[in-house]
């Protein structure tokens, strides 16, 4: 058990916790919730050990076995599956002490490290290892390739791998969808579900969390709060008692007034669409969680696009690659006003490749796209944060896309981002990747596009943040592309979803469940395959050995049957001579035999005997060493 006593702890002056209590049971999966910077990730340091607290206690088994996400991956030569087993600390103990005691010649070290790596299954630990790098999107080649030849995001997957393979008590994760797509954060769901530990989850993915966590920690007003459910159920009850309070109440009213008009935009195409089904149950559940982000600092919304041509843009049998080498090809797609996509498809499968092309920062291969006069597209890039400047503040970057506009116009708008006072006048290089992010999408909204292209934009964004992105969205008038693994946001603000399937795309006919349905039976059907692949190795491994055995059969037949000849003919001679010897023997031991008439007859046995018995010690002999070669022949084709 986890037991948090009276807990103090502050960072520099900020004080984050204050004399708070919370009790976490053993095997439950607890989702850590809180805005960005009330102290989620200090409290994770806190439990590592990397910080102290400032008061009170912290209780926690001695001997459970505590695993982590590092942070940073050195570039290491070593393979990604050898990286992926460093996780298992007692196979890499055991191990290491097995090497020691073959040094030393200690046979009965040995025999006890072999005995210990029998007992934790070691031998089956590559085949676990190579499970999980398969499962966050690694390909059966990639479990080779060298760490340091991986690009920063796919090192944080190794890390998470690492974890995972780690035989942990406690598990800490800290944002761990972050850098996946949204065929492994499925993937990834399943698996810590499986897993039989204690388990503290930190996210902003509010799917994930529900999918994932059986309790719900909330971090505010420097307190900490268990609920006995997932992040649903913690909203739930949050919302009850925000409800109670009649100021919330009447905002609450205002707020759902608002949401209701986007549900009464789509109710007639609810009897005519799956997507549209989907719609209405998304937005139904914004209306009802819309309490419990009440007191967001978050206020914003896309202006009405000066221009809506339609179509907005045309994509007419292009194919979209690099260096000459397609990654989608025969792309036909019309972009009318109003248009609202989700863009699915496996991680590297080109959902990039087609947001590129589309806001022009790549070029067809072939075919062409047609945009209209009047398009302006507003662009989220999965590395947007990298072309702000470090040095500059939100005010300047805004200046730079509208030198004219005055200042406080510019401080009024960024304040729905939260950057007011000096926040909006000071460089962001202090600014923590939330902060950066929501600058990143404030320059997007202020250019009044009538196309958005969103490429993973809620990376980075708390659960306040991403709410606020989601019903801003609900009121944009122009069309919209996202790319996002978040659920939520997916389903509130698509009405359709292309689907990226092996260099081809298609309307994919159904929602975000029929897509988790559809992936799943895609995954097992890989899975038997594989199985079936398995067995089918096995299999000609089991026809190969037998011919390899029969092989060897004939070629020891071969070398062995002039030798065997050999050997029955000479014990044949032997079984002779020996009836021989017996006869001249038996004959010398008789009186009849030293009769004078017997004379030149005892003469002969005599001479008879003699060479019986050099014939025996010689075929002895040739019996013994072609016995010694027999076994010398049977030995070398074993």
């Amino acid at each position: 058990m986890i037991e948090l006593k009276n807990l103090t702890l502050q960072r520099g002056t900020k004080v984050l916790l204050n004399q708070t209590n919370v009790m976490i049971a053993p095997g439950k999966r607890v989702g850590i919730i809180g805005k960005n910077g009330s102290g989620k990730s200090s409290l994770f340091a806190l439990l590592k050990g990397e910080i102290s607290q400032d008061g009170g206690e912290v209780g926690m088994p001695k001997h459970w076995q505590m695993a982590a996400v590092a942070q940073e991956t050195p570039a290491l030569d070593i393979s990604a599956l050898d990286y992926v087993l460093q996780g298992d600390a007692a196979l890499q103990d055991f191990q290491a002490a097995l090497t020691q005691a073959e040094a030393d010649g200690d046979g009965m070290k040995q025999a006890e490290y072999h005995a210990k790596l029998e007992e934790i299954d070691a031998y089956s630990a590559p085949a676990r290892a190579a499970k999980l790098l398969t499962g966050l999107g690694f390909s059966q080649e990639q479990h080779g390739f060298p760490v340091k030849a991986f690009s920063g995001g796919w090192r944080m997957r190794l890390n998470l791998a690492q974890a995972l393979m780690c035989r942990a008590d406690l598990l800490l994760l800290d944002e761990p969808t972050n850098h996946l797509d949204l065929e492994t954060v499925l993937w990834l769901e399943n698996h810590l579900v499986s897993l039989n530990a204690t388990q503290l989850i930190i996210s902003h993915d509010r799917d994930f969390l529900n999918a994932v966590t059986t309790q719900t920690v909330e971090l505010a007003q420097q307190k900490l709060t268990l609920y006995g459910g997932n992040y649903d159920f913690y909203q739930q009850e949050r919302a009850l008692r925000l409800a109670q309070q009649q100021s919330a109440y009447v905002k609450q009213q205002t707020h759902i007034k608002h949401l209701q008009s986007f549900i009464d935009r789509f109710k007639a195409k609810a009897t005519k669409a799956a997507q549209a089904q989907s719609r209405m149950k998304a937005l139904a559940k914004l209306e009802h969680i819309a309490p419990a982000h009440l007191d967001s600092e978050f206020s914003f919304e896309f202006t009405a696009p000066e221009h809506l041509p339609n179509p907005l843009l045309k994509l007419d049998h292009v194919d979209l690659g690099y260096n000459g080498q397609s990654v989608l090809r025969q792309i036909s797609l019309s972009v009318e006003s109003g248009a609202r996509y989700g863009l699915l498809g496996v991680n590297g499968s080109g959902k990039s490749t087609l947001i590129k092309a589309i806001s022009g920062r790549l070029k067809p291969l072939s075919g062409q796209i047609i945009r209209a006069e009047k398009l302006n597209i507003g662009y989220f890039a999965q590395h947007q944060l990298e072309t702000l400047r470090e040095d500059q503040s939100p005010i300047w970057h805004i200046q730079q896309l509208s030198p004219l506009v005055r200042e406080q116009e510019i401080r009024n708008f960024l304040g729905g981002f939260h950057f007011a006072g000096e926040m909006a006048s000071q460089s962001i290089e202090p600014f923590s990747g939330g902060e950066k992010a929501r600058l990143a999408l404030a320059m997007i909204v202020w250019q009044k596009p009538n196309l958005l292209l969103l490429d993973e934009p809620t990376n980075h964004l708390d659960l306040d943040m991403r709410h606020a992105l989601t019903v801003a969205l609900q009121s944009f008038q122009g069309a919209l592309i996202v790319v996002s693994h978040d659920r939520s946001l997916l389903e509130a603000t698509a009405d359709s979803f292309l689907h990226i399937n092996q260099g081809c795309l298609k309307i994919f006919d159904g929602d975000l469940n029929d897509y988790r349905t559809w992936r799943l039976n895609q995954e097992k059907e890989t899975q038997q395959q594989n199985a079936d692949s398995a067995s089918n190795d096995n299999t000609n491994s089991r026809k190969e050995q037998k011919r390899a055995e029969a092989k060897m059969r004939q070629e020891l037949s071969r070398l062995s049957k002039p030798i065997q000849q050999k050997i029955a003919k000479t014990e044949a001679d032997m079984a002779a001579w020996h009836t021989q010897q017996t006869e001249y023997e038996t004959f010398l031991a008789s009186e009849e035999a030293y009769r004078e008439e017997n004379k030149d007859k005892l003469k002969q046995y005599l001479n008879d005997l003699a060479q019986v018995k050099n014939r025996l010690a010689s075929a002895e002999e040739n019996w013994l060493m072609w016995q010694e070669e027999l076994e010398a022949i049977q030995q070398q084709t074993a």
